[in-house]
Order: structure tokens, then C-alpha cells, then sequence
């Protein structure tokens, strides 16, 4: 996902190194990168600048914690950034650089607390032959039954998936319990690496961040405690949610090991789900609870499957067989 099913599901053999950039921490393990190849390294950059072009931004170093003791072997780099802002209560980037034979980009931003903004989301991979994407601003709140919600959000935005949706065309199958946590102007999508599709999707990641950076400057500060606590306990769900399910878990525990990836689930990644609320994953998910009354590690078991983009041009969902 940010709620997605498949990322890193590919079952590709992972080289990595770990390094640094601008202020991340890096863990160089091997030497050279290829000059030809493919790299997030460009949306990070961009999405740094177009930040600190809107507000300022105040590291937050969550990363120091992670050090070169991490690594378990291979040849890869891990670029971890965080910082925090007026309306930012974390933006972070994760940026595995395996060169030409792995790329991974985990890039998100959470608001504070005190607006119901929703949560940017690029959750990239890429290997020599096949990228699996998921782009969107996740809603903090239901985009499908809260109307008014979606359309605070997302009814202006209609206009930006719609302009990639033959160039990013929707990736396949999916259930209710990720779409959930999707906006209508998801991009999910896969397609063998070219570099006319790469162009594309850095595109749309553009056009996607600077839309997300234009709500947050248009955002007003909610002062209603109630609904302040209602953002809080819905930014939690969410998080607890991406901390149990999410499916970057296990190349994380490839790189780094069991214990240590849950770390950084936890400590980085999803930072936040131990301070922004007690509920634990079968308190919001009950549906999960398995009957000796531990949580069913299985995904994509809960609700129908949706093949083909299951929203109209207005954002609306079409078919309302949700699980």
C-alpha cells in the first residue's frame, strides 16, 4: 500500500548495498553503481526540494538508530531521511539501491494530528523485468462512505489519474481490505522497465506530491479536540495496520534480519504506532483473529476482488461489494 497486496511479492533475488545522501544515513557495503541504470535517487531529490520550497523542514534523525550493523550481507544501499514540518508530523523515505538488479522507494507523508489531510504514499519496486507501483494519497479517513471527505480531497484531483491511466494502466487484481485504505486517484499498476515507462511514472510522482503539497499549504488547523482525536485514533488504524500487514516485511528481513526489520517497521517506516494510540491490530481488525487468538498472517483473505478500477471518473466507487 502504501496498502498494497504486492510490492516486493515478486520473488526477486535481492542484491543490495546500504549508503547515504543529503543528510540519510548510508551504510556503503559495495563500491560501484551503474551509471546506466535506473534510480529512485531523482524522485527522492525532487521531493526533498519541492518540501523545502513549501515549508521548512527540521530533521528528525529517526534513522541513527539503524547502524551498519543491519546489514546481514549482500550488495545494496538503504537511504533512510526523516524530517518534520508545521503540518508534518513525519515525512520519511526509505530508498533501497540494489543497481541495476533491485530499486525500491518507500516514501510517505503523515500529517500532524491537527488536520485531516490525507497520507502521501509512493511505494515502488523495480527489477530488471517488472515494476510493481502503488501512488496515491491514502485517505485518513473513508473515501468510499464519506462523501464529503472525498470530495474535499479527491474531487479535484480526478483529473490527474485519469491523465495517466492509459500510461499506468491498473496493475490486476484486488481485494476490498487493501482498496480500503486506496483513494479513488490511485495509481496501482505494473509493467516491464523501460525508460519511456519510468519517464511516466516520474511524472506522475511529480504531479502527485505537488498536488498533496498544495492541500497541505491550502490546510486549516482543525482546533475541535474531538475531531483532533478522531484524525489521531485514524492515522493509528492505519499505521497499525501497515506495521502487521505491510508486504515490504519480508525483503526487509532478507536485508537485515527478522528482529531489525520490525524495527524499523516500527521505529521509522511506521513510526508513530506506539505513541499515537493503545488499540491493538485485532482491536480495529477483529476480522483477522485467528481462533487460538493470534492474528491470521495471511493477506488478501478478506472481501471481493476488484480487476479493473473499481472507481468512476468522479471518484465514486462503482461496485459496492465490500467486505
Amino acid at each position: 500500500m502504501c496498502s498494497s497486496n504486492f510490492i516486493f511479492s515478486t520473488g526477486v533475488k535481492t542484491s543490495s548495498f546500504w549508503s547515504s545522501n543529503r543528510g540519510c544515513v548510508c551504510r556503503e557495503i559495495s563500491s560501484k553503481c551503474g551509471a546506466d541504470a535506473f534510480s529512485y535517487h531523482k524522485f527522492v531529490d525532487f521531493a526533498m526540494d519541492e518540501t523545502k520550497r513549501r515549508t521548512h523542514l527540521l530533521p528528525l534523525r529517526l534513522q541513527e538508530k539503524f547502524s551498519p550493523s543491519l546489514v546481514t550481507g549482500g550488495k545494496a544501499k538503504l537511504n533512510l531521511q526523516s524530517f518534520e514540518a508545521s503540518k508534518i508530523r513525519l515525512l520519511r523515505s526509505m530508498w533501497i539501491d540494489g543497481n541495476e538488479s533491485m530499486q525500491v522507494l518507500d516514501f510517505a507523508v503523515f500529517p500532524k494530528e491537527e488536520y485531516d489531510l490525507p497520507i502521501f504514499c509512493a511505494n515502488f519496486f523495480t527489477s530488471l523485468a517488472m515494476n510493481i507501483i502503488v501512488l496515491d494519497l491514502n485517505p485518513l479517513h473513508d473515501a468510499i462512505r464519506n462523501k464529503d471527505y472525498r470530495e474535499k480531497y479527491y474531487k479535484n484531483l480526478m483529473s490527474i489519474v485519469l491523465k495517466y491511466e492509459e500510461l499506468l494502466p491498473w496493475g490486476g487484481k484486488i481485494t476490498s481490505e487493501s482498496l480500503k485504505f486506496f483513494s479513488p486517484i490511485v495509481i496501482w499498476t505494473k509493467f516491464s522497465s523501460s525508460q519511456g515507462k519510468h519517464d511516466a511514472l516520474f511524472d506522475a510522482f511529480k504531479d502527485y506530491y505537488a498536488a498533496w503539497l498544495d492541500l497541505m499549504e491550502q490546510a486549516l488547523e482543525e482546533t475541535d479536540a474531538s475531531k483532533i482525536l478522531h484524525n489521531r485514533e485514524a492515522q493509528h488504524r492505519y499505521l497499525t495496520w501497515r506495521t502487521e500487514k505491510d508486504p515490504g516485511h519480508q525483503l526487509l528481513k532478507k536485508l537485515i534480519g527478522e528482529d531489525r526489520a520490525k524495527d524499523l517497521l516500527r521505529d521509522f517506516l511506521f513510526n508513530g504506532v506506539d505513541v499515537l494510540g493503545s488499540k491493538t491490530f485485532l482491536d480495529y481488525f477483529p476480522e483477522y483473529k485467528l481462533v487460538d487468538g493470534r492474528v491470521n498472517e495471511k493477506r488478501s483473505i478478506i472481501g471481493k476482488s476488484f480487476e479493473k478500477r473499481p472507481w468512476s471518473s468522479s471518484g465514486e466507487l462503482i461496485d459496492h461489494g465490500l467486505g
